[in-house]
Protein backbone atom coordinates (compact mmCIF):
# COMPACT_ATOMS: atom_id res chain seq x y z
CA UNK A 1 0.00 0.00 0.00
CA UNK A 2 1.31 3.43 -0.94
CA UNK A 3 0.60 6.43 1.28
CA UNK A 4 1.36 9.76 -0.40
CA UNK A 5 2.00 12.98 1.47
CA UNK A 6 -0.21 16.06 1.53
CA UNK A 7 0.24 16.67 -2.20
CA UNK A 8 -1.42 13.31 -2.89
CA UNK A 9 -0.80 11.59 -6.22
CA UNK A 10 2.05 13.10 -8.26
CA UNK A 11 2.48 11.53 -11.70
CA UNK A 12 6.30 11.41 -11.82
CA UNK A 13 6.82 10.57 -8.11
CA UNK A 14 8.80 7.47 -7.10
CA UNK A 15 5.68 6.12 -5.37
CA UNK A 16 3.65 6.35 -8.59
CA UNK A 17 6.37 4.52 -10.52
CA UNK A 18 6.72 1.87 -7.80
CA UNK A 19 2.95 1.32 -7.60
CA UNK A 20 2.81 0.74 -11.36
CA UNK A 21 5.52 -1.90 -10.99
CA UNK A 22 3.76 -3.88 -8.24
CA UNK A 23 0.69 -5.75 -9.50
CA UNK A 24 -2.32 -5.28 -7.22
CA UNK A 25 -0.79 -2.42 -5.26
CA UNK A 26 -3.12 0.17 -3.79
CA UNK A 27 -2.53 3.87 -3.21
CA UNK A 28 -4.57 5.76 -0.61
CA UNK A 29 -6.98 7.91 -2.59
CA UNK A 30 -6.86 11.72 -2.30
CA UNK A 31 -9.48 13.34 -0.10
CA UNK A 32 -12.16 15.50 -1.73
CA UNK A 33 -12.95 17.44 1.49
CA UNK A 34 -10.97 18.17 4.65
CA UNK A 35 -7.75 17.73 2.68
CA UNK A 36 -5.57 19.12 5.48
CA UNK A 37 -7.34 17.25 8.29
CA UNK A 38 -5.03 14.72 9.91
CA UNK A 39 -8.02 12.84 11.33
CA UNK A 40 -9.64 12.57 7.87
CA UNK A 41 -6.37 11.42 6.30
CA UNK A 42 -5.81 8.77 8.99
CA UNK A 43 -9.43 7.60 8.58
CA UNK A 44 -8.87 7.26 4.81
CA UNK A 45 -5.69 5.28 5.47
CA UNK A 46 -7.55 3.04 7.92
CA UNK A 47 -10.38 2.41 5.44
CA UNK A 48 -7.91 1.57 2.65
CA UNK A 49 -5.92 -0.77 4.91
CA UNK A 50 -9.02 -2.59 6.11
CA UNK A 51 -10.24 -3.11 2.54
CA UNK A 52 -7.17 -5.25 1.81
CA UNK A 53 -7.29 -8.99 2.40
CA UNK A 54 -3.95 -10.52 3.31
CA UNK A 55 -0.66 -9.05 4.43
CA UNK A 56 0.17 -5.40 3.93
CA UNK A 57 3.48 -3.62 3.53
CA UNK A 58 3.20 0.16 3.59
CA UNK A 59 5.36 2.56 1.57
CA UNK A 60 4.75 6.11 2.80
CA UNK A 61 6.31 9.43 1.83
CA UNK A 62 6.60 12.80 3.61
CA UNK A 63 3.44 13.55 5.63
CA UNK A 64 2.24 10.08 4.64
CA UNK A 65 4.82 8.78 7.14
CA UNK A 66 3.15 10.88 9.84
CA UNK A 67 -0.26 9.52 8.83
CA UNK A 68 1.12 6.00 9.37
CA UNK A 69 2.61 6.96 12.76
CA UNK A 70 -0.71 8.49 13.88
CA UNK A 71 -2.63 5.43 12.63
CA UNK A 72 -0.20 3.11 14.45
CA UNK A 73 -1.19 4.64 17.80
CA UNK A 74 -4.48 2.70 17.52
CA UNK A 75 -4.01 0.15 14.72
CA UNK A 76 -7.03 -1.75 13.47
CA UNK A 77 -5.16 -4.53 11.69
CA UNK A 78 -1.77 -6.21 11.51
CA UNK A 79 0.85 -4.65 9.24
CA UNK A 80 3.81 -6.65 7.92
CA UNK A 81 6.10 -3.61 7.78
CA UNK A 82 6.47 -0.01 6.65
CA UNK A 83 8.93 1.90 4.52
CA UNK A 84 8.76 5.50 5.73
CA UNK A 85 10.53 7.74 3.24
CA UNK A 86 11.67 11.29 4.09
CA UNK A 87 9.10 12.09 6.78
CA UNK A 88 8.26 15.79 6.92
CA UNK A 89 9.11 17.57 10.18
CA UNK A 90 5.88 19.51 10.68
CA UNK A 91 7.01 20.62 14.13
CA UNK A 92 9.12 23.23 12.33
CA UNK A 93 7.91 25.67 9.65
CA UNK A 94 7.99 24.12 6.17
CA UNK A 95 9.25 25.90 3.05
CA UNK A 96 7.03 28.21 1.01
CA UNK A 97 4.40 26.29 -0.93
CA UNK A 98 3.69 23.85 1.90
CA UNK A 99 1.02 24.27 4.61
CA UNK A 100 1.89 26.81 7.30
CA UNK A 101 2.73 25.69 10.83
CA UNK A 102 -0.50 27.17 12.23
CA UNK A 103 -2.62 25.34 9.62
CA UNK A 104 -0.94 22.05 10.44
CA UNK A 105 -1.37 22.61 14.18
CA UNK A 106 -5.06 23.55 13.76
CA UNK A 107 -5.64 20.39 11.71
CA UNK A 108 -4.19 17.96 14.25
CA UNK A 109 -0.72 17.24 12.85
CA UNK A 110 1.15 18.28 16.01
CA UNK A 111 2.85 16.80 17.86
CA UNK A 112 4.46 14.14 15.71
CA UNK A 113 3.81 10.73 17.35
CA UNK A 114 6.88 9.35 19.10
CA UNK A 115 5.61 5.87 20.11
CA UNK A 116 7.35 2.71 19.01
CA UNK A 117 5.59 1.36 15.92
CA UNK A 118 3.88 -2.04 16.34
CA UNK A 119 5.50 -3.38 13.15
CA UNK A 120 8.98 -3.44 11.58
CA UNK A 121 9.90 -0.25 9.76
CA UNK A 122 12.69 1.38 7.79
CA UNK A 123 12.94 5.17 7.87
CA UNK A 124 14.72 6.74 4.90
CA UNK A 125 16.47 10.02 5.67
CA UNK A 126 18.04 12.54 3.32
CA UNK A 127 21.11 14.60 4.17
CA UNK A 128 19.67 17.71 2.44
CA UNK A 129 15.89 17.45 2.78
CA UNK A 130 14.32 20.94 2.93
CA UNK A 131 11.38 19.49 4.91
CA UNK A 132 13.34 17.76 7.69
CA UNK A 133 16.87 17.73 9.04
CA UNK A 134 18.74 14.43 8.99
CA UNK A 135 19.19 14.38 12.79
CA UNK A 136 15.47 14.99 13.35
CA UNK A 137 14.54 12.12 11.03
CA UNK A 138 17.13 9.89 12.72
CA UNK A 139 15.40 10.75 16.01
CA UNK A 140 12.01 9.76 14.59
CA UNK A 141 13.48 6.44 13.48
CA UNK A 142 14.91 5.80 16.93
CA UNK A 143 11.65 6.70 18.70
CA UNK A 144 9.57 4.63 16.26
CA UNK A 145 11.88 1.61 16.78
CA UNK A 146 12.74 1.66 13.08
CA UNK A 147 15.95 1.03 11.20
CA UNK A 148 17.45 4.20 9.72
CA UNK A 149 18.54 4.21 6.07
CA UNK A 150 20.82 7.11 5.08
CA UNK A 151 19.90 7.88 1.46
CA UNK A 152 22.53 10.61 1.13
CA UNK A 153 21.86 13.92 -0.61
CA UNK A 154 18.48 13.19 -2.22
CA UNK A 155 16.51 16.29 -1.22
CA UNK A 156 12.93 15.36 -0.38
CA UNK A 157 13.10 12.36 -2.75
CA UNK A 158 10.45 13.81 -5.04
CA UNK A 159 10.34 15.07 -8.64
CA UNK A 160 11.57 18.53 -7.54
CA UNK A 161 14.71 16.81 -6.20
CA UNK A 162 15.19 14.91 -9.47
CA UNK A 163 13.38 11.70 -8.53
CA UNK A 164 10.80 10.06 -10.62
CA UNK A 165 11.78 6.39 -10.48
CA UNK A 166 13.75 5.42 -7.36
CA UNK A 167 14.96 1.82 -7.83
CA UNK A 168 16.20 1.63 -4.23
CA UNK A 169 12.56 1.58 -3.03
CA UNK A 170 12.09 -1.95 -4.38
CA UNK A 171 15.22 -3.22 -2.65
CA UNK A 172 14.20 -1.62 0.65
CA UNK A 173 10.69 -3.09 0.41
CA UNK A 174 12.14 -6.56 -0.27
CA UNK A 175 14.55 -6.10 2.67
CA UNK A 176 11.66 -5.07 4.91
CA UNK A 177 9.58 -8.09 3.86
CA UNK A 178 12.47 -10.49 4.54
CA UNK A 179 13.13 -8.81 7.92
CA UNK A 180 9.47 -9.36 8.82
CA UNK A 181 9.86 -13.05 7.85
CA UNK A 182 12.88 -13.35 10.14
CA UNK A 183 11.03 -11.67 13.03
CA UNK A 184 8.10 -14.08 12.58
CA UNK A 185 10.46 -17.06 12.53
CA UNK A 186 12.16 -15.87 15.73
CA UNK A 187 8.77 -15.55 17.48
CA UNK A 188 7.86 -19.10 16.39
CA UNK A 189 11.19 -20.36 17.84
CA UNK A 190 10.40 -18.88 21.28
Amino acid sequence: MFVPGLRDHVEDHWQTHAARGIPGSITVEPLRADRLSRAARVAALDAALNAIAGEVVIAAHSAGCLMVAHWAATPTRKIRGALLVTPADVEHPLPTGYPAYGELEANGWLPIPRRRLPFPAIVVASRNDPLAGFDRVAGFAREWGARLHDAGDVGHLNPAAGFGPWPEAGALLRDLASSADMASAQEIDR
